[in-house]
């Protein structure tokens, strides 16, 4: 039996910071002009919740928002087991894998970063269960149940738990117009989303047919498994193990094509076309700049990563972005960069995909949602802007302010206000 939760918010305490930004707008709604200030140091809680006002210095961030979970008893290892008059008392039982639970958020079976741990954390209080919050795997659990058997019978020896799994989207902070014709940042459900599996504290025991356990239990789960009517649950056998039902094996099977196949909580494959895409892009270039300071985003003219430079006559045009194949849904913009001076596209490489702090970098212009980013922008009149790339759903940002330091992606984003850039025409 399943539980299912409805969809609920909630939110962790944030950081905030104001700054100030000037510039004239283009008909994207970047400004440019250089901005006067960079991010101010964070000077205030404040919760992350849709409609919640956002400042500058989280344009760059993101936190989940669960949208729905559904708990299920699971039983990870199990063994039938015979107990005659003479063998009663501790035993112990060398079960067999039943099930395996994985815990994962997105796009695949690790757990990085921040942002993931906040969201196993945030289903957690959610749920008022203590789920796992990094990676690990029921499977590395021993499988060894060692029990008092007081009465004989037949009986199911289980090792189980609650296997946690649901669907997440992205809090991010975006302009929005209000009802007076205005402009605030406020914290709206971006368009990254994905999936988790988690999984409580596993417990163990023994069951047999005939008792009376609590309806949507683990224990209840196991008895079920036990298949009570089956020839096996009927049948005196010596005592000891007891070979598999029918059920038992059916269920096993059913388990193995299920990790054949992959979870669900997986993403699908990045897919790309290996001709180079014909870009439409806008006639503005960019730099992606530090505010108020002179690092902008280069493009890597060799195998190398995008690193803040500083831009000079001799940039050659590394330094210049157009926006590509620009759409624009619920306020958020959405496009491939195009680097004028090497004339390829901003990516993060398919191997590196689900790694934290993985180096932006460039290559051939392709279609592929690694080569795609959602821009957050500041309000009208400003050049400030937060990017995302598509695919991973990562945040990107900067460790330090260093000539040559690397562009790179975080999943929680850069929660001291470095993923916040100007955005600036030239």
């Amino acid at each position: 039996m399943r539980s299912i939760s409805p969809a609920h918010r909630t939110a962790r305490a944030l950081m905030v910071a104001t700054a100030s930004a000037a510039g004239a707008v283009t008909a994207l709604g970047l400004a440019v002009s250089p901005a006067t200030a960079a991010p101010a140091p964070p000077a205030a809680a404040q919760a992350a919740a849709p409609g919640q006002p956002c400042t500058v210095a989280d344009l760059g961030q993101r936190h989940p928002i669960i949208k729905s979970t559904e708990v299920a008893p699971t039983i990870t290892q199990f063994k039938g087991w015979y107990v005659t008059e003479g063998s009663t008392g501790y035993q112990s039982v060398t079960t067999s894998t039943q099930t395996t639970i994985s815990v994962s958020v997105g796009l695949n079976g690790t757990v990085q970063g921040g942002f993931s741990i906040e969201t196993l954390g945030t289903v957690g209080a959610m749920l008022g269960l203590d789920v796992q919050v990094n990676y690990s795997s029921t499977s590395s659990e021993s499988n060894t149940v060692t029990w008092n058997f007081n009465r004989p019978g037949y009986y199911g020896v289980y090792k189980g738990t609650k296997k946690v799994t649901g669907t997440y989207g992205s809090l991010n902070c975006n302009r929005v117009q209000q009802g007076d014709g205005s402009w605030a940042l406020k914290w709206v459900e971006g368009p990254d989303s994905g999936g988790f599996t988690t999984y409580t504290t596993l417990e163990e025991g023994a069951v047999r047919c005939e008792d009376n356990v609590p309806a949507n239990s683990i224990m209840a789960k196991a008895q079920g498994l036990l298949d009570c009517t089956s020839t096996a649950a009927k049948t005196a056998h010596p005592a000891g193990a007891v070979a598999p039902t029918a059920k038992q094996i059916q269920d096993r099977h059913a388990q193995l094509r299920a990790l054949a196949g992959g979870t669900s909580t997986e993403r699908p494959k990045a897919t790309a076309r290996s001709a180079q895409t014909t870009l439409d892009c806008q006639a503005t270039a960019y730099k992606i700049a530090v505010p108020g300071k002179p690092l902008s985003w280069s493009g890597p003219l060799a195998n190398d990563g995008v690193r803040l430079r500083t831009s000079s006559i001799f940039s050659a045009h590394l330094d210049n972005w157009r926006l590509c194949n620009v759409t624009e849904h619920d306020g958020i913009l959405e496009a491939t960069l195009w680097n004028w001076g090497n004339g390829g596209c901003a990516t993060i490489a398919a191997q590196d995909a689900a790694a934290e702090r993985a180096v932006l970098t460039t290559a051939s212009c392709i279609e592929d949602d690694l080569q795609r980013f959602y821009i957050y922008r500041d309000v009208p009149g400003s050049d400030k802007i937060g990017l995302q790339n598509k695919y991973t759903g990562s945040m990107l940002g900067h460790d330090r302010y260093a000539d040559g330091e690397s562009v790179r992606q975080y999943s929680s984003g850069r929660q001291d206000g470095t993923g916040t850039y100007s955005m600036i025409g030239v």
